[in-house]
């Protein structure tokens, strides 16, 4: 066997870069005891925790290899919800920062969660159109909603009645009652999709926003509330609640779009609509924990706020009124009687008042509110341009004044970053972007300098890394000094933009090319600064080079005698340095050519175009090697590894790939980017790789000391390429339940399979030992003496446990959230051992729980085969009496220590207020006491 070329690995090392991706929304999280301080906003798969205060991060939560899409936190503080692009949903604890629970149910990203008032119950919507209600208490799904027609865009419970309310970009909103699954109302008065709902004044009205400028608001009335107490006064209701008496009105009115026939939970009337200031959709449309502030944003950078009305209030500004319009009377006619009160209505606009608007620094994606005890209400923007500011602002102030209270901007960019470079000792990355320079400490990844620049299209360290040249798009080179972060110089090289520029092997000067068809020769040249004192570093342009199309591209040989240039036509031509002659023409690409690179040897020269091909060419006859098909979009960018035959590229697939230019094979995919890869640089060492992309995100790559296999790499995306066909097959069918409004939450993945084909080789094991155990009896009976029995090695892994206390463990190691699909995949032939199982474990007592929710699925989805089989027959009959007798056991063990909590806890509270008032008499008496002492001491001075 021959020797095979080995390859090292390189790993993702580290994501920096971005503040916060603009696919999710940013939240308030409870940290530290703090309310108000700290942000969650979704970076790329993570979730960054931000302090607004300090302006640092102080909490990752790691993610795996989807986008974040949403976010919500648990009521109590404690966990936050977040949801991905492939449809999955994480719990993390905001306390260890890991997450415990994963929820598989959707096929597309999650658009919306919310948690109920309590936290047990959570909700999601997708781009699917599916809705699903998990149970987080027990890690499971309990039942999905059919019903939209196209993306969920916002669910919410309601607090005091098992309802859920959900809209979607069908444009419909709908009522789902949970208690029997199913939609009993649907709200058809909107005609653009809905982007957003939210509830205020206790749960009885309905904002809704649109694709319009209105924002529409709808009354609830709860049947239930009204046959309650039918004979109440129609004076009492609206002198108690003016609020109340407009639902009443509107109530009568059936001449509504969305009235249906089945009303026997809520009505739902169309109050009126508010108006926004803004002309285009509802982006996000929210309000705070206590439903009080209500804000929403479209398109643009304005947020506006609203503050609802309390009943207390709406009830003092109509005696306000009708005191107004009383003495408006009197003036009138002394006659006249008084107007009856019903005539003075509050209109909708005086209940849902306006408050301001605040005006953030670029386009908001999305925000989140807080108001503090105190009436100061806290916003938290996130913005387009990769930033997130916070504002407060008192609502109950006669003219509210918006003061931004901080900006995180330091970490990252305004705008992609559209050139990379590495310092010569690996030690600094620079990368700049539209609006700024920065330059970044590889090793603690802390932006240490930021310099203002035009629109940077590349880039390049001086040698001695104290000084760095940007070429711009409007054609300049622009010098700045990294120790005073200043801008030293800009020269106009270029009439057009500059896109390339390269550094002379000698290290005296570089070059550069543009979109005016010129080739510049540039040299380092040391003149006086402006005191005349000390000199400096300048660039004096020395030759210069026409051609007949745009330059795109250029690159310097390692020896120095030649010169690439790509142009528009789609060419590489390559030049002699010296006397700048003709030598040759590389062509074959079928659109330009957009990057390229020279070996260390200057054999190879690898050019990469926007026509998906990377093509090897040699530099001697310029003959083409080989021809690859590199990427599934353009090639953005190319580099060779130092001292090597290996290279990069990069393209608009998201991927950036390593490929062996002497045996034209491709060594390995680097995955992570969610958008395109505009560029990257690699450390002279080639140890590192730095990449940015369109998704705001920088991420740096690390050479590993691992071996890389090609056959083992492959034999990996095979099995990677299977267990995604796998997710992507048809979800099995319950026998005998339609395809309706309701259905089973969770999906079937890789991980369902896996677990199914767990059980079932624990069943086959438990079938080998019973097998086993029955031929030992046998041939111990015919010997008349014991005879040793053979342990099977898993069994004695486990500490030498019979065969079904095997088949419990692996049941137990079943993800709760995988369970259901995981039973639904496996074959029916192993049911009746699995049921055997089962009731001489609940006999036992041991996880009656988890064995009785198994138990009861499986005589769902398999009911009429298990009820023809006359051989379960009695084992269904032993489950019966077993079940009900282990579960009423297990619930008088519930009832019974949740009694002794109540007890200890009211024995607590006792104590605690027992002590309280000690403290306060022992307080008082030392105040006697001392009070006492200063009488005795002012008598005695008298």
């Amino acid at each position: 066997m021959g020797l095979t070329k080995q390859y090292l690995r390189y790993t993702a090392s580290a994501l920096f870069g971005v503040i916060a991706s603009q696919k999710g929304n940013i939240v308030y999280v409870a940290l530290r005891g703090e309310k108000g301080r700290y942000v969650a906003v979704p970076a790329c798969e993570h979730v960054f925790i931000w302090d607004t205060r300090k302006g640092e991060k102080v909490l990752i939560l790691q993610g795996l290899k989807q986008e974040v899409t949403s976010l919500c936190p648990s009521p109590d503080g404690l966990h936050l919800a977040v949801g991905y692009e492939d449809g999955s949903i994480r719990v993390f604890s905001l306390l260890s920062g890991e997450g415990n629970v994963t929820f598989n149910g959707h096929k597309a990203a999650v658009m919306t969660l919310q948690y109920d008032h309590l936290g047990g119950r959570l909700v999601s919507g997708s781009k699917d159109t599916d809705v699903i209600v998990w149970d987080v208490i027990n890690e499971s799904g309990l039942y999905r909603l059919r019903g939209h027609k196209d993306a969920v865009t916002q669910a919410l419970f309601l607090r005091e009645k098992n309802l859920l309310v959900t809209s979607g970009k069908d444009t419909l909103v709908k009522w789902w009652d949970l208690d029997t699954q199913h939609c009993f109302k649907t709200l058809v008065g909107h005609r653009t999709e809905v982007w957003g709902l939210t509830f205020v004044s206790q749960e009885k009205r309905l904002i809704t926003g649109a694709a319009d400028s209105e924002l529409r608001v709808w009354n609830i009335t709860y049947i239930q509330e009204q046959a309650t107490d039918p004979n109440e006064p129609e004076s009492k209701k609206s002198k108690g609640s003016p609020a109340k008496a407009e639902q009443t009105s509107e109530v009568d009115e059936t001449s509504d779009l969305d009235e249906t026939p089945e009303e026997r939970l809520l009505r739902c009337n169309k109050a009126g609509s508010i108006m926004r200031e803004g002309r285009d959709r509802v982006v996000t449309l929210a309000t705070d924990r206590t439903g009080r502030i209500l804000a929403c944003h479209g398109t643009d950078s304005v947020l506006e706020v609203f503050c609802v009305l309390t009943e207390d209030e709406i009830c003092k500004k109509m005696e306000k009124k009708m005191r107004k319009a009383k003495k408006k009377t009197k003036q009138k006619s002394e006659e006249e009687e008084e107007e009856p009160e019903g005539s003075v209505e509050m209109s909708l606009q005086e209940e849902i008042q306006r408050v301001t608007s605040i005006k953030a620094s670029a386009k908001i994606k999305s925000f989140d509110l807080i108001l503090s005890p105190k009436g100061e209400l806290k916003a938290t923007l996130l913005l387009q341009n990769n930033t997130i500011e916070s504002y407060i602002l008192t609502p109950s102030a006669q003219v509210p004044q918006v003061v931004r209270a901080s900006k995180i901007t330091i970490g990252g960019h305004r705008s992609d970053v559209r050139t990379l470079a590495f310092s010569s000792d690996n030690i600094a990355i620079l990368s700049a972007a539209a609006e700024s320079v920065k330059i970044w400490n590889r090793s603690t990844l802390q932006c240490i300098r930021t310099m203002a620049c035009e629109y940077a299209l590349c880039s390049l360290f001086v040698p001695g890394d104290r000084q760095v040249i940007i070429g711009t798009k409007t054609g300049k080179l622009q010098l700045y000094d990294l120790a005073s972060g200043s801008l030293l110089e800009t020269l106009a090289a270029h009439d057009g933009a500059l896109w390339s520029i390269s550094l002379s092997p000698d290290q005296r000067g570089f070059v550069t090319g543009g979109a005016d068809k010129c080739v510049k020769f540039w040299e380092f040249e040391l003149v006086k600064d402006e005191n005349g004192t000390q000199k400096r570093l300048s660039m004096k342009q020395t030759r210069i080079l026409q051609l007949d199309e745009d330059v795109l591209c250029v690159r310097y040989s390692p020896n120095q005698k030649l010169l690439a240039i790509s142009l528009l036509d789609c060419t590489v031509k390559i030049f002699y340095t010296d006397t700048l002659k003709f030598f040759l023409s590389l062509y074959g690409h079928k659109l330009p050519v957009l990057c390229m690179d020279i070996s260390y040897d200057g054999a190879l020269i690898a050019t990469g175009s926007a026509d998906r091909n990377v093509k090897i060419w040699g530099l001697d006859f310029g003959d083409c090697h080989r021809s690859l098909f590199a990427h599934d979009d353009s090639v953005m960018t190319l580099q060779f590894v130092h001292k090597s035959h290996l290279f990069f590229t990069a393209g608009k697939d998201h991927k950036i790939k390593q490929w062996d230019a002497d045996k034209f094979e491709h060594i390995q995919t680097l995955e992570g980017h969610h958008q395109e890869v505009w560029c990257l640089a690699l450390s002279p060492s080639g140890d590192y790789i730095v990449s940015s992309s369109h998704d705001k995100s920088l991420r740096l790559w690390e050479r590993t000391r691992e071996p890389l296999i090609l056959e083992e790499e492959r034999e990996m995306q095979r099995e990677a390429e299977y267990e995604e066909s796998v997710a992507k097959e048809d979800q099995p069918v319950v026998a005998g339940e339609t395809q309706g409004e309701t259905g089973l939450a969770g999906k079937k993945t890789i991980e369902t399979v896996k677990a199914a084909e767990r059980i079932m080789e624990a069943i086959e094991l438990y079938r080998e030992e019973t097998a086993k155990l029955k031929e030992h009896q046998a041939i111990c009976k015919a010997a008349g003496k014991e005879v040793p029995l053979p342990v099977n090695p898993i069994l004695q892994a486990y500490g030498n446990i019979s065969p079904s206390v095997y088949v419990l463990e692996v049941f137990k190691k079943v993800k709760s959230s995988e369970l259901e699909e995981s039973l639904l995949v496996l074959p029916f032939s192993y049911v009746p051992d699995l049921l055997v199982l089962f009731n001489e474990h609940i006999q036992r007592g041991s996880e009656v729980e988890l064995l009785c929710r198994a138990l009861l699925f499986l005589l769902r989805i398999h009911f009429g085969r298990i009820t023809s089989n006359q051989l379960l027959m009695t084992v269904i009959e032993n489950l019966k009496k077993t079940t009900i007798s282990k579960v009423s056991e297990v619930r008088n063990v519930l009832g019974f220590n949740m009694a002794g909590l109540q007890f200890l806890r009211r024995e607590i509270e006792a104590k605690d207020e027992v002590t309280f008032f000690a403290d306060a008499t022992d307080r008082f008496e030392e105040k006697r006491r001392k009070r006492k002492k200063k009488e005795k001491l002012v008598l005695a001075m008298v």
